[in-house]
């Protein structure tokens, strides 16, 4: 069925000035059009911010309900469910949510995620794999990483990474500071992630090949990255709300909703990661999507798997940077939005004329207050719990069909 064309007017494009946006055929048509189609349907914003749907980068489960809620129109999914490893995998992960929700699988870098051997990153492309992922560990061995750089770049893909030295990390569950001491956990130096980053930045000097480090949430990790980018390599990192609002002592009373991979660090690197975000290093901002149900993590902290729940958050905390003047909303929708899209190649995550229609309309002054249990994820693990927060979405559109 044919879709009426729709006019969203008196709405702040992107969080700034005012202005109307017309949908026709499912993409959008024109920005402040002087005139409409006949039959057009015109819904007032009253001055609701109108943005890209978020295209979330790195999520570790498919949780179409949280996604919506959140504004999430596009989900990047690791390879660790399955491992997606193999083509038959990937087109079915990609089929996941559609039409209502798109998935864009990422292709496990190595054969069972085990780091040794090259996975058919070839033939999950074809079925539909976005980028290569090393999934939620490293790969240890630096002749078989640069391999997987080489590979994917002749493909024109770029490997997402994960960021710590296993040597270092091997049984820690926390960061080498006075809280991991006081509570008598086991923990690793912050310079695991800087070495992870240091090794595959050299590689990236020898191949030329794109990386993208999916976390980066130390001061260390963020200067070299910075200093990659300054020789214009092709680097990119992300991170999470989580390590941007939330220091290592979020981690007393062993509140297992605050154990995280990689862990949260020390103050002055949140505060690096801050400044990160602000002077334009960070590239991407994402959930880190991880729900854990009670049986994962109504354990001792030790024995807890690290994960959040973190889609229907993600928005709110990124409207807390603009409100704390870390970014400004336009910044804030290309590092949830218009970034990811590029990492991804998909014709996405902006408001220029010609994307498909994956739009949000935010109430970003609406309060509401954090609950774990009642959360639409499947399980509420969000580190956020009780906290009071401002902004939620009041309606998505994907491709111009109207979702909620």
């Amino acid at each position: 069925m044919e879709l009426r064309p729709l006019l969203i007017a008196n709405t702040r494009l992107l969080g700034g000035e005012p202005g109307s946006l017309l949908v026709a055929g499912g993409r959008i048509a024109a920005l402040n059009p002087s005139e409409t189609p006949e039959g057009t349907e015109t819904i007032d914003a009253k001055g609701q911010w109108l943005a890209p749907g978020i295209i979330d980068f790195g999520v570790f489960a498919t949780d179409k309900p949280a996604f919506h809620f959140g504004g999430i129109t596009r989900a990047a999914l690791m390879p660790d469910s399955g491992p997606l490893d193999g083509a038959g995998l990937v087109e079915r992960a990609a089929k996941g949510g559609k039409p209502d929700l798109w998935v864009h699988p990422l292709a496990a870098a190595t054969k069972g995620l085990a780091g040794a051997e090259l996975a058919e990153i070839g033939l999950m492309q074809q079925a539909g794999a976005r980028a290569v992922a090393t999934g939620r560990a490293r790969i240890a061995d630096a002749g078989v990483m640069r391999r997987v750089l080489s590979y994917a770049a002749s493909l024109g893909l770029t490997v997402i990474a994960h960021s710590e030295d296993e040597g270092l990390t091997a049984g820690a569950v926390a960061t080498d500071g006075e809280m991991a001491t006081r509570l008598g956990l086991a923990s690793a130096p912050a310079i695991a992630e800087a070495m992870a980053i240091a090794r595959d930045i050299m590689l990236v000097e020898e191949t030329g090949a794109p990386i993208h480090f999916r976390q980066v949430t130390t001061a260390r990790g963020l200067d070299l990255v910075r200093a990659a980018k300054a020789k214009g390599l092709p680097v990119t990192c992300g991170i999470t709300p989580a390590h941007l609002f939330l220091s290592d002592t979020a981690i007393g009373d062993f509140r297992t909703f605050a154990r995280l991979s990689p862990p949260l660090r020390s103050e002055d690197d949140r505060h690096a990661c801050l400044s990160a975000i602000a002077d334009g290093t960070i590239d991407v901002l994402a959930s880190g999507h991880d729900p854990r149900g009670p049986e994962d993590k109504r354990l001792p902290f030790a024995e807890a798997l690290p994960g959040m729940a973190g889609a229907e958050t993600l928005l709110a905390m990124g409207l807390q940077l603009v409100r704390d003047g870390h970014v400004t909303p336009a910044r804030l929708f290309d590092l949830l939005a218009a970034t990811p899209a590029k990492l991804l190649g998909v014709d996405a995550g902006t408001l220029t004329v010609g994307s498909d229609a994956d739009l949000i309309l935010i109430n970003e002054g609406a309060p509401w207050q954090v609950d774990a249990k009642r959360m639409a994820a499947w399980a509420g693990n969000t580190p956020f719990d009780g906290m009071p927060v401002q902004g939620r979405v009041t309606a998505l559109w994907k491709g111009g069909q109207r979702i909620r």
